[in-house]
């Protein structure tokens, strides 16, 4: 119950995580991001129909992004997961000024820099089961 409610993981799946680690809570948590990996790369394909923009305003009011966010269905773009992911992004626009797509997915998590951005969408496709994908950024600053 504990690994279900840390990951949001399938009952099924964190089983079966438990099983293969010999109940290494560690290890179990590395068996399901590497499952969920796994799963995005087999959706990286997927048509993206649906999707939100998320935005982040500094607390400075002197610089704001916008970031469109898009997935294969409306069902998983009200999600918790999507439109945290999506605020995340929004925020990581802001603080690290991208000035492309591929050198956003590129840089380092603001919040765990031993993590890519991509690998950040990567884990939440593992969990949400659909191709996520970011269309656009922009930057506005004063």
């Amino acid at each position: 119950k504990k690994l279900r409610e840390e990951t949001s993981a399938g009952v099924a799946d964190c089983r079966r995580a438990l099983e293969e680690s010999d109940n290494n809570m560690k290890k179990a948590r590395e068996w399901l991001l590497k499952k969920g990996l796994e799963k995005a790369e087999k959706k990286a394909d997927r048509e993206v129909k649906a999707g939100a923009v998320f935005s982040y305003v500094h607390h400075t009011g002197r610089i704001g992004s916008m970031v469109a966010l898009a997935c294969e269905t409306d069902f998983v773009a009200k999600t918790d997961e999507f439109q945290h992911l999506g605020k995340e992004l929004a925020m990581q626009v802001a603080a690290a000024r991208p000035t492309s797509i591929e050198m956003l997915l590129d840089q380092d998590y603001m919040r765990d820099p031993a993590k890519k951005i991509t690998d950040v969408i990567k884990e939440v496709i593992g969990k949400l089961g659909e191709n996520i994908v970011v269309l656009d950024f922009k930057i506005v600053e004063v």
